[in-house]
């Protein structure tokens, strides 16, 4: 029986290590039948390591989603490997260390719009990157964290997460008519790269598998993965503007004080 993603090509950025939602997603889409190509910025090397562990190795193109130069020719590098782009996710965020923690009140301009431009701006960017190479039928898909609540430490990067939920939106409204869907998965936290480089992160950890009404496995990156899967698949051709909550239910329940 054919997989879920069988003959889709699919552009996956974000992949630092084996344990991240990116890694998750593009095992899996190789494991239903799509051809999978990577991105990756600065330490490359590391990024082509990580792409060995997948089923099939997959290529790795350098992007830096703050450099025009870069998004560019993105376009053309894909072509490399593949003819077109049936779905793309989007899995990067970074913040300035002064913008996470709790110090809210003092992280300066300068690095806020370090945090809304690689987090919020670039999902824009990356989706008009790949425009040329998709048609109807698309999907882009972003990774996101519940935005409808201040969270302890999670500070600018929580204003850069709803600043993405919101483009997410005007995305699904500009590109509807191309008949390309726009959607997030909010996952819950999970012990990733990006969540050790968040200072007192264990708050979410530990309110979180007590209060999910599914409970909370710190370490399954495979379920996000999954739902990302299902939105780039053609198993949802009527939902777009939408973000699926992969957080075992605690965003309907629950609130970290």
């Amino acid at each position: 029986m054919a997989g879920l993603l069988e003959g889709k090509r699919l552009l996956i950025t974000g992949i630092i290590t084996d344990q991240s939602i990116a890694f998750a997603a593009a095992k899996l889409a190789q494991e239903q039948g799509a051809k999978v190509v990577l991105t990756g910025f600065g330490r490359l090397s590391l990024v082509e390591r990580i792409a060995k562990r997948l089923p099939e190795e997959a290529p790795v193109i350098e992007l830096d989603v703050t450099n025009q130069e870069h998004l560019d020719g993105l376009a053309d590098k894909v072509r490399e490997h593949v003819d077109g782009l049936d779905g793309v996710l989007h899995s990067i965020a970074f913040a300035p260390a002064s913008c996470l923690g709790g110090d809210f009140l003092t992280a300066p301009w300068e690095d806020v719009a370090t945090a809304v431009h690689v987090s919020t701006f670039s999902f824009k960017s990356l989706a008009v990157a790949c425009l040329p190479l998709m048609g109807p039928g698309g999907s882009i898909v972003g990774l996101d964290f519940d935005a409808t609540r201040a969270y302890p430490v999670y500070d600018w990067m929580g204003v850069a997460k709803a600043g993405l939920e919101s483009t997410s939106r005007y995305l699904a409204r500009e590109l509807g008519p191309r008949g390309i869907r726009v959607n997030l998965v909010a996952a819950g936290p999970l012990r990733t790269m990006a969540a050790k480089s968040i200072p007192g992160f264990a708050v979410f950890e530990d309110t979180w598998s007590k209060a999910a009404p599914l409970g909370w496995d710190l370490y399954d990156q495979a379920a996000a993965g999954k739902a990302c899967c299902a939105l780039m698949s053609d198993w949802f051709p009527a939902t777009t503007g939408e973000i699926v909550h992969v957080d075992g239910g605690y965003h309907a329940i629950g609130g970290v004080a």
